[in-house]
């Protein structure tokens, strides 16, 4: 019998979806009327008064974000990689302070570092006659501790098993070449683990933007506590959270489109 040949057809990509389409012309009529009711039916007189503070807020937000978040990636890399190659009771130190940051709220680590660890150091006058006290005695250094922690622990867990994913054979090829420890660790495994975080750390490094307002609880001044000021001013309610949420959707925006830009930079498809 004669064997017929089976040829798969060839594969066509799907069009282009089409810039305005139905739902996005919606959209963007609901966004546009939702805009055009905010300006022009509430209140915006109070924006020329509280300009240069609410500049001042985003700047010490952003500040806070990637401060805490370059000092939180640099433990979390050390506490990804202590899990992965040990030695052992280094393993489960890291792994239980990740277990204990992620498993408590961020509020109530901020506020055990600011009422109960800086009414502690308030009590020896060595320390307040130190060159630290002027520094101990504000609020930001543990609204930045909270949070640097916080992001070290979550951020901790997905370098390690960025780490433990990348393919060893990759790690014995470099070995085959000669490259130390560190030469290694340089060139080939942190990149590589990188590079199969990177999405993970940009949603992270979000939900770091979102957790930023809770430091104006210990009197840190940033945007939100900017915002809190014009309510108890003004009587003003809408109008400065409709602001606040303006704010921090800008700043969202451009942090995934900052980490977009980079993945495109980087190949962490293939990675």
């Amino acid at each position: 019998m004669s064997e017929t040949k089976v040829t798969m057809p060839a594969y066509v990509p799907p069009p282009p979806r089409r810039l305005l389409e139905p739902h996005r012309i919606f959209l963007i009529a609901l966004f546009g009327a939702i805009v055009f009711c905010a300006v022009w039916f509430l209140r915006w007189d109070w924006l020329e008064k509280y300009q240069w503070k609410l500049i001042h807020g985003i700047w010490e937000t952003l500040f806070l974000l990637f401060s805490t978040a370059a000092a939180g990636f640099v433990l979390a890399v050390m506490l990804g990689l202590v899990q992965v190659t040990g030695p052992r009771p280094l393993a489960m130190l890291a792994r239980g302070f990740c277990t204990l940051i992620r498993g408590t709220p961020l509020l109530l680590q901020l506020w055990l570092l600011y009422y109960g660890l800086g009414s502690v150091f308030a009590q020896y006058p060595e320390i307040r006659q130190s060159m630290f006290w002027p520094y101990l005695r504000q609020a930001w250094p543990y609204g930045f501790t909270a949070l640097m922690l916080s992001f070290a622990a979550y951020e901790g867990e997905v370098m390690r098993g960025a780490f433990a994913g990348v393919p060893r054979g990759e790690l014995e090829a470099a070995r085959a070449f000669g490259m130390g420890r560190f030469t290694m660790f340089r060139r080939i495994w942190l990149p590589r683990a990188f590079y199969r975080a990177l999405p993970t750390l940009s949603g992270e490094t979000v939900l770091q933007l979102k957790s930023t307002p809770l430091v104006a609880t210990i009197t840190v001044v940033d945007v939100y506590a900017i915002i809190s000021r014009v309510r108890q001013d003004t009587y003003l309610t809408y109008e400065p959270l409709l602001l606040l949420a303006l704010i921090y959707m800008c700043l969202t925006g451009i942090l995934v489109m900052l980490f977009r830009f980079l993945e495109n930079r980087i190949p962490s498809r293939g990675a």
